[in-house]
């Protein structure tokens, strides 16, 4: 407690208030007295007081008002309740009004002196813990986020500034770029961090299920919809929608999306009733939205919607100056989950990664050090550690392990008698198989170099057995 906290005394007998307040004064306490409600609320609004020490019964008004008053206009300011008159209930509901303790007259001078410290102490704590939780929330979700290139703190710098704005945030960049992390770094940072925070892979989901993911859908609007459920919109109320591959819907949502974007207001699929929300929405592609625009596949009106702000983050490629600082987190948590003791990659090795092109960005590069972590011998990691697209050894450097896509041959015993589809499946898991090998497994690099869909290649690695784990260290 400090030498002096400053006190406001409220009972309606003027006698008693200021016998007490000449003793606290005595004990270096700053002290103003009120007799009224009336009075107490006016001292509460001309300066701060660590505590507030007042009596139930103020003539014919309820001290219970002023402790609630207290508590929701000055909750920085414990209240101590001192009454002649309490039993056991009056303790519970004054507790639950929001004072801190409550003591009966006559007053014990120790007694009195050992709930001041206690309150101010209370007081004090509950300071130090709203600092510490605004210094938390000024990092929040960006801990995690590391970077010493100067446009990635640019955009630090705007995330913090666009965090409580209303309109909505167009996230883009290539796979891998962290969009996902920027968008909860600023749902973290905004007074919506109470809410809730809701993802949603656009790309991931046909039109017709991502209409019912997005707006809910009630009983019976189609085969296998038995009961109502609420869409993401309406789970995000409150919160923030985060809508990933926005670049994938096709026309038909994105005049759904439009009119949501414009009113935040929507029938569920089925439903006849409009819903209202208070959803905050930040949206992200690795697409160039403006050519897409220009091509006829994106809506003009949709872009310029979502397009209020835009923040674009850099690939790996262009601030090679992090890889370090990311290779050696990356080690870390690598280390510690496959409890294996890594000093770090030597020097030839890391400046091999630095000087590599990263076509999946920081993904491709955590993956990379996990793999050299879980196959290497040695502490410190070498060029050998590396895989083959970045070290550039070749099959006969590594073992006879694969490290070009080679033509796939189709022999004729492999079509007679099968459908087309079928006939193909067998060529079409060779090649996916060799182009994961070649890109170390990372399936975002895998799909750019395939030319297809991120979500395309899932579903075909499960449709053709690709999607057992020990296939990458087979």
């Amino acid at each position: 407690m400090p030498a002096s906290a400053s006190i406001l005394l409220v009972d309606d007998d003027r006698h008693l208030v200021e016998s007490m307040a000449q003793w606290l004064r005595e004990m270096s306490h700053e002290v103003e007295t009120a007799a009224t409600l009336g009075e107490a609320k006016a001292e509460l609004g001309r300066r701060s007081f660590d505590l507030v020490i007042t009596d139930l019964r103020l003539e014919t008004e309820d001290g219970f008002e002023l402790i609630a008053y207290t508590r929701q206009n000055f909750p920085d300011s414990s209240v101590l309740v001192v009454t002649g008159y309490a039993t056991p209930d009056t303790a519970v509901q004054a507790v639950r009004a929001g004072a801190f303790d409550l003591l009966t007259k006559p007053l014990i001078d120790e007694e009195l002196t050992l709930a001041i410290q206690r309150a101010v102490a209370q007081s004090e704590i509950s300071r130090e813990n709203e600092l510490l939780r605004q210094q938390l929330d000024r990092r929040s979700g960006l801990e995690n986020i590391l970077s010493h290139d100067y446009r990635m703190l640019k955009i630090f710098d705007v995330v913090d500034s666009v965090a409580d704005a209303r309109a909505s945030i167009l996230i883009t960049g290539e796979n891998g770029t962290g969009k996902s992390m920027i968008a909860r770094a600023i749902h973290a940072r905004s007074a919506r961090r109470s809410g809730p925070f809701v993802e949603v892979a656009c790309g991931a989901l046909p039109d017709t299920l991502l209409e019912s993911e997005l707006f809910g859908h009630v009983s019976g609007a189609f085969t296998g919809a038995t009961h109502d459920r609420a869409g993401k919109f309406k789970l995000a109320d409150g919160g923030t929608l985060f809508l990933d591959e926005i670049a994938t819907a096709t026309p038909a949502m994105q005049v759904k999306l439009l009119r949501v974007l414009q009113e935040f207001k929507f029938e569920p699929l089925g439903g006849t009733v409009t819903d209202s929300v208070d959803t905050r929405v930040i949206l992200a592609t690795n697409e160039n939205l403006a050519k897409s625009v220009a091509e006829g596949t994106f809506r003009q009106d949709l872009f310029y919607r979502v397009n209020v702000i835009n923040i674009v983050l850099p690939s790996l490629r262009e601030r090679i100056g992090d890889i370090p600082l990311l290779v050696d987190h990356f080690l870390r948590e690598a280390s510690e989950t496959c409890d294996r003791k890594i000093v770090g990659f030597d020097v030839a090795a890391m400046s091999m990664l630095q000087g590599y092109s990263w076509p999946g960005n920081v993904r491709q590069l955590e993956n990379v050090v996990e793999r050299a972590v879980l196959l290497s011998r040695d502490e410190q990691l070498t060029i050998e550690d590396l895989p083959p697209e970045i070290s550039g050894r070749g099959p006969s450097d590594l073992g006879g392990l694969e490290t070009n896509v080679t033509p796939v041959q189709t022999r004729s015993e492999d079509v007679n008698g099968k459908t087309l589809r079928e006939a193909l499946q067998g060529p079409e898991r060779e090649i996916i198989l060799q182009a994961l090998r070649l890109y170390n497994w990372n399936r975002a690099s895998t799909a750019d170099a395939l030319d297809i869909n991120r979500t395309t290649l899932y579903k075909k690695m499960k449709r053709l057995g690709l999607d057992d784990p020990r296939l990458q260290y087979a």
